[in-house]
């Protein structure tokens, strides 16, 4: 089994991986297969399905879609040239992919929420047609956005092609249990060996840049979130909190009253950065995915500014360690709100911020693994019920009570000595049974929960 740091930890947009990158990554995809084609196409359609349409619109999926097919991409977006080309294809409803020519597309007419059954694979569909120059489809195919910005054809999804595919790598574990007799075996930490098979793809080199680039994109963003207030979009308005804190924060350093407890007010802060960034539509790294995006940067973030002995030349074991952890989550479960609910996000997120604080605080993987699984295990059952849709209330919080829940799973497992009653397997599985016991009305719908108990103006 292999998935690739660098495919758990995408550089994008907010405000969601499954809903705003995920239709942007289909998108891409869906031109390609235009150009591929041996006739040409006049016009384009899109539906939209399941949890892409019950909160399409507040997780801006409409946007991503538009954008998509107009050839613009996630990992490079510039918002001042996005915000451009919506007004111009809104105005001419045309759009212009490079090596296509100009296309009919009009958004208002041709997107379609579908709010209906979901499609048979996965809670977020989508169908990408073109047409011919009397508006009949003449070519369409069917993608699933599975979760932190994976997406599938129904027909890859069919096969069973959910991983990359490639040279063989030395330690391909499938499960926690596997990791830990591989290293058991190898004398390697998990770090080590997720590295070992990130270099069978990648030079030293640049894996190396591409885990500073990751962990840049992060920093950054929590930064900008703790210098930015205002009103977040969407018509909730809730008023970005996370500067207000900070600065409170900054005036009392130094105070002998402090209590001790306001370190997780800092841990709390600096996911609430991220988060509050996300909603806004700006740039984030999935951690696995964009809605749990806080939790891996504040862990990381606490652990530098706090932690004696912090050095910036270990957040690249803390990333693949992290990495290898979600890895097992996403093969095993899931890391997709809208197919298992909050857990498979927050307590995704929670799980492998715990597996990285552990293994750079010096834990054995025996402790890293036990870390994981506490943090799992106390996420099992969350549901996913964003007020109005929108990536807000309660998400923004939750990364923070997040991120705090992985500090204290590292430290309650490095307590121990690795040994433990429940694995992480265990944990992972559990999550993806009651993931799928779960009524759809939890599963990223807007449907129920705070959703609806929420006044939505």
């Amino acid at each position: 089994m292999f998935l690739s740091v660098f495919d758990m930890f995408k550089i994008g947009i907010g405000p969601s991986s499954s809903h705003t990158i995920g239709p942007m990554v289909a998108a891409a995809r869906f031109l390609d297969h235009l150009r591929g084609l041996p006739f040409g196409v006049a016009g384009l359609r899109a539906s939209l399905h399941g949890s892409l349409a019950f909160t399409g619109v507040g997780h801006a999926t409409d946007r991503a879609v538009i954008l998509g097919l107009a050839g613009m991409r996630a990992d490079d977006y510039d918002a001042a040239r996005a915000e451009a080309e919506l007004a111009r294809i809104k105005a001419d409803r045309t759009v212009a992919p490079a090596g296509l020519g100009l296309l009919r597309f009009d958004p208002a007419g041709d997107i379609l929420f579908d709010y209906g059954p979901a499609l048979p694979g996965h809670a977020n569909g989508l169908i990408l047609s073109g047409t011919d120059a009397q508006g009949d489809v003449i070519t369409q195919v069917t993608y699933y956005s599975i979760g932190g910005g994976f997406v599938l054809t129904a027909d890859e999804l069919a096969a069973g092609r959910d991983a990359a595919t490639g040279p063989a790598i030395p330690y391909p574990f499938r499960t926690a249990a596997e990791m830990l007799q591989m290293a058991q075996a190898s004398g390697l930490s998990i770090a080590a060996m997720k590295r070992a098979n990130e270099l069978t793809r990648i030079s030293a080199a640049d894996l190396d840049r591409g885990l500073a680039r990751i962990w840049e994109v992060m920093t950054a963003c929590i930064d900008r979130g703790l210098a930015t207030d205002g009103i977040l979009p969407g018509g909730l308005f809730v008023r970005r909190r996370a500067k207000g804190i900070y600065t409170a924060l900054m005036a009392e350093r130094g105070l002998n009253m402090t209590a001790p407890h306001t370190i997780n007010d800092y841990m709390s802060t600096y996911a609430m950065a991220v988060n509050e960034e996300n909603a806004a539509g700006g740039q984030v790294v999935t951690a696995p995915t964009n809605g749990a995006a806080g939790v891996v940067p504040a862990t990381i973030r606490y652990w530098l500014d706090h932690v004696p002995g912090a050095t910036p030349s270990r957040v690249g074991d803390f990333l693949l360690t992290a990495a290898a952890v979600g890895g097992l989550i996403k093969t095993n479960a899931s890391i997709s709100g809208a197919e298992c609910g909050c857990q498979a996000e927050v307590g995704s997120a929670a799980a492998m911020a715990a597996a990285g604080l552990a293994a750079v605080l010096g834990g054995s993987p025996e402790q890293v693994e036990n870390a994981a699984e506490i943090a799992l295990e106390h996420h099992l059952g969350m549901t996913c019920d964003p007020v109005k849709g929108l990536v807000q209330v309660p998400c923004i919080e939750r990364n923070g009570l997040g991120a705090i829940k992985a500090v204290s799973a590292a430290s309650l497992a490095l307590r121990g000595d690795g040994q433990h009653l429940v694995a992480l397997d265990v944990a992972i599985e559990t999550m993806r049974q009651t993931g799928a016991d779960m009524s759809e009305k939890y599963k990223e719908t807007a449907l129920g929960g705070l959703a609806v108990n929420v006044p939505n103006c």
